[in-house]
C-alpha cells in the first residue's frame, strides 16, 4: 500500500482517481491547488504524486521544479497528467524531474499501471518493502 497524493483542480477528477486508486489498496490524499501540495506531503508523506500542470494559485511546473529543489521531496516520484501535451510541456516536466507524463484525457488503467511500475521501481531503488511499512 502506498500513499497517493492528487493534485489536481478538477473535482471529478480528484473523485475518480481517489475511487480508482483506494480499490489498488492506496491511501489517497487530493490537494486542490498546488498551494495545498507542501502542507499535505508535510503531512502525509506521499510515495507518489499525480500533479496537474494547469491549477490555480502555483502551477504544477513551478510545484514540480519546488519539490525537485528540496533534499527532502526529490526522492517522491511524480507523475505529471495533464492537458498539456505539446511536445515543450512533456519535455519540460520530464526534464524538471517527472518519473511519468500523462496527456488528459487519458485511460485511468492505464494510469493506474504506470503508477505500479513507478512505485515497484521505487521499491527496488530504495530496497524498501511497503508491506512492513507502518500505515
Amino acid at each position: 500500500m502506498a500513499r497517493i497524493l492528487i493534485a489536481d483542480d478538477d473535482p471529478l477528477l480528484r473523485a475518480l482517481l481517489q475511487h480508482k486508486l483506494a480499490a489498488e489498496d492506496h491511501q489517497v490524499f487530493a490537494a486542490e491547488h498546488g498551494g495545498e501540495v507542501a502542507a499535505l506531503i508535510r503531512d502525509h508523506a506521499p510515495d507518489l504524486i499525480v500533479l496537474d500542470a494547469m491549477m490555480p494559485v502555483m502551477d504544477g511546473f513551478e510545484v514540480l521544479r519546488r519539490l525537485k529543489a528540496d533534499k527532502a521531496t526529490r526522492h517522491i516520484p511524480v507523475v505529471m497528467l495533464t492537458a498539456l501535451k505539446r511536445e515543450q510541456d512533456v519535455v519540460g516536466g520530464l526534464q524538471l524531474g517527472a518519473a511519468d507524463y500523462l496527456a488528459k484525457p487519458f485511460i485511468p488503467d492505464e494510469l493506474v499501471q504506470r503508477i505500479r511500475r513507478i512505485l515497484s521501481a521505487s521499491d527496488m531503488e530504495q530496497g524498501d518493502d511497503r508491506s512492513r511499512r507502518p500505515a
